[in-house]
């Protein structure tokens, strides 16, 4: 029987988002095991001579890179085409802790085009690969997170990319991407970063970096960078900052630039979230959003379940998004303001307009402190069409202000509030 699930904007989910066959080892090829090209488990990072066996594979017509039980050091790895990256059960591929292990590079990051460090893992044009197993990816970063706290310290006003510090994974201009079963954690920086892809799978992933004791700042699990058709299923989503979060650019003239761009076809379903700052987060670097689905979620003290940054500097549009099946508790059920943090308008004499419109929570059961935390800026940004259908929530505040959204329909709403 042919599905006919459908995005919001009624465009047809298409088939290839519910195959979620994961390959084994013995179907990505030969097999480039570290340990028998001598690379060992002895506390040296091994960058070079996992690079040279990256290269070799690729050479010798595609393989995989297994990483057996152990834990092996190494800085930024560039994967070709033809080449995956298999984690044993008990094995370990960790990064340095040493910045000059990761190259300067032109690459994406915060919405702009610029140098800035390599990540651990990085594909740029691949078609078809897969990172899997059910090992770790572990980015080894608490040395830095303790040196940009010491920087925030001495200088309140540094920027996340003033603490020189990279990403876990990096995968730009590829297609038809698996990551799947693996467990990435600790990343010095944003943990996986995905910059002008389609198709993407990220299936039964464990995505973690602390809350406590030291913060792990800026370890987004998954940013979600000018790509369509992705597909997150059945993750473990825990990070001391945005869990999926969808970017695209930012400035003023960011709608213009051919490095920026939307977001489409991104269906977010059956994962857990423990604390992040937003299950799903739109911003602050981006410009637009379209058809975007988070259901059958289930949530454990996350800040806050749809958090719509509104940045006053940058054209935004954020349109047909549906939350649905939400079960558990966040502080902010949906959450609007302006965001203004580096608020730079470089000249431009007005301030671009935005908006955020077809929007729809149903059937969700939740507890929150606050459920509708939306802040009116008519001068700044423009809100219509939002469905409120088939809702469970009990709150210590309701907030709801049908002023602050034009064209707003709720049916079958029931708030208790404290």
């Amino acid at each position: 029987m042919k599905r006919t699930e459908q995005f919001p904007d009624g465009t047809p989910i298409d088939d290839w988002f519910y195959d979620i066959h994961i390959p084994n080892v013995e179907e990505l090829g030969k097999k480039y095991i570290l340990t028998e090209y001598h690379i060992l488990d002895d506390g040296c990072v091994h960058t070079k001579e996992i690079q040279t066996l990256i290269d070799t594979a690729e050479k010798e017509g595609g393989g995989v890179i297994v990483v057996p039980a152990g834990t092996f050091l190494t800085g930024s790895l560039f994967f070709k085409q033809g080449v995956h990256l298999y984690i044993s059960e008990g094995g370990m591929l960790k990064g340095s802790d040493d910045i000059s292990d990761y190259p300067i590079c032109e690459t994406r990051i915060e919405g702009e085009t610029c140098k800035y460090f390599a990540a651990l893992i990085n594909a740029d044009g691949l078609d078809g690969f897969t990172m899997c197993g059910p090992g770790i990816i572990d980015g080894n970063g608490l040395r830095s997170w303790k040196a940009f706290w010491m920087r925030r310290e001495w200088n309140p006003a540094c920027t996340n990319k003033d603490e020189q510090r990279p990403r876990l994974i990096y995968l730009s201009n590829c297609k038809n991407v698996l990551v799947a079963d693996l467990h990435l954690q600790n990343s010095h920086f944003w943990t996986n970063h995905i910059y002008r892809c389609d198709h993407v799978k990220y299936l039964n992933c464990y995505i973690f970096s602390p809350a406590s004791p030291v913060k792990a700042p800026s370890t987004d699990a998954l940013d979600i960078d000018v790509c369509t058709d992705v597909l997150v299923k059945n993750c473990y989503m825990e990070v001391n900052d945005d869990a999926v979060v969808l970017k695209g650019g930012k400035g003023p003239w960011a709608d213009t630039a051919v490095e920026n761009g939307s977001n489409e076809r991104i269906l977010v379903e059956d994962c857990s979230y423990g604390f992040c700052h937003g299950c799903l987060t739109c911003g602050s670097e981006s410009i637009h959003n379209r058809n975007i689905i988070l259901r059958r979620i289930k949530v454990n003290k996350a800040s806050n379940l749809l958090w719509l940054k509104m940045r006053p500097d940058t054209p935004q549009h954020y349109e047909y998004i549906t939350i649905e099946e939400i079960e558990g508790q966040v502080t902010n059920f949906l959450n609007i303001h302006p965001w203004t943090q580096f608020y730079d308008l470089k000249g431009r004499p007005d301030q671009p307009l935005s908006y955020a419109d077809h929007v729809v929570f149903r059937n969700c059961a939740c507890k929150c402190d606050t459920y509708f935390d939306v802040e009116p800026s008519k001068e700044q940004y423009h809100l219509s069409y939002f469905m409120f259908e088939n809702l469970n929530i009990e709150a210590k505040k309701d907030g709801f202000s049908e002023e602050a959204i034009e064209n707003v329909t709720v049916n079958h709403v029931k708030i208790k509030t404290e």
